[in-house]
């Protein structure tokens, strides 16, 4: 079994740490000193983030990471990525993970590619898929896909994580794989828009399918394979992030839909909703691409408070007729 490094105590972070206990592994968890750190060591579980889900006795809970972990798994805001990745290094050996599903909004990079410009050395692979920490931690089912350009970190990371109730797939297409991830958060802010204003599922399952042709596009137009958008990563994680009541991005939505402001709905959850922070850069990198996205664009307007839901939702009504496959 493996030594393994989590950085980030966040829901994520505490749900992946106890899978991997359970899976055999040597865990060590790193959570920023202070008072939460300090609670969780003495109680093992954060009621404030993820209530009812405890960390197994043989969790160890750091101040610093060890210095020679066979994994790394960064399970961090992406904002804070960066910082992470650079702050410690770690041998070349090391397989580094990123299980963040989110774009650096000054770069345009992906999760893996922040991590290798911050701290070149050993092999990235991304997991993603449609799952969330208040289900995994209570070891309900789930599915994921691990991706890495290198079919033998795929599998490594694969099978780290695969557990009867946690299956893991791989995948050599990191780049559909990671923004998949990161772009069906955008997306179901959009969708949560729509429960907001009461539009009914019609329109929330037509508005996912156009949101996952968006996503299809940016995605071929940066180098993924469109089949890849078709699995786990893809369409699986859209269907869960735009309709599960857990959906931190699907709340937000659903919120601003209400008529809340944006610094409302964020002062009112200590959990982070990435799309916030995607759907601006997916604007951009589509626009360095030469790619139409809608509905992203629109998301960025709404949360910007630059229009209202209702006449956001009207506007993206009212375009043009055009064949399903554009």
């Amino acid at each position: 079994m493996g030594k393994v490094q989590i950085i980030g105590g966040g829901a994520w972070g505490l749900a992946l740490a106890r899978r991997l206990a359970l899976n055999g592994h040597e865990v060590q968890l790193w959570r920023r000193p202070g008072p939460a750190l300090d609670v969780l060591r003495a109680q093992k579980e954060d009621a404030r983030l993820l209530p009812g889900v405890t960390l197994p006795e043989s969790v160890l809970l750091v101040d610093e990471p060890c210095a020679d972990p066979e994994f790394v798994v960064y399970a961090v805001p992406s904002r804070g990525l960066r910082e992470a990745a650079a702050r410690w290094a770690f041998p070349s050996r090391t397989i580094r993970v990123s299980v963040v599903k989110g774009l650096e909004r000054e770069t345009l990079m992906r999760m893996s590619e922040v991590i290798l410009d911050a701290a070149p050395g050993g092999p990235v692979a991304a997991l993603s898929g449609p799952s969330h920490a208040e289900e995994v931690g209570r070891d309900l089912p789930a599915s994921v896909v691990a991706a890495c350009g290198r079919e033998d970190v795929a599998e490594a990371v694969q099978h780290l994580f695969f557990a009867p109730a946690f299956r893991v797939y791989r995948s050599e297409d990191l780049v559909g794989v990671e923004l998949g991830g990161a772009l069906k958060n955008v997306m179901a802010i959009a969708a949560g828009v729509c429960d907001g204003l009461a539009l009914g599922d019609s329109a929330k399952a037509g508005l996912m399918t156009r949101g996952l042709a968006e996503m299809v596009r940016l995605g071929t137009a940066c180098g993924a394979h469109p089949i890849t958008f078709a699995g786990l990563s893809g369409v699986g994680d859209l269907i869960v992030t735009c309709s599960s009541r857990h959906s931190r991005n699907r709340a937000v939505g659903e919120a601003l839909g209400q008529g809340k402001s944006l610094a409302e709905i964020l002062a009112a959850s200590p959990k982070v909703a990435e799309g916030i922070y995607t759907a601006p850069v997916a604007r951009a990198l589509a626009a360095a691409h030469n790619v139409e996205m809608p509905i992203t664009d629109m998301v960025c307007r709404l949360l910007d408070g630059a229009i209202n839901p209702r006449l956001a939702m009207e506007t993206l009504l009212e375009r043009s007729a055009k064949p399903e496959r554009s």
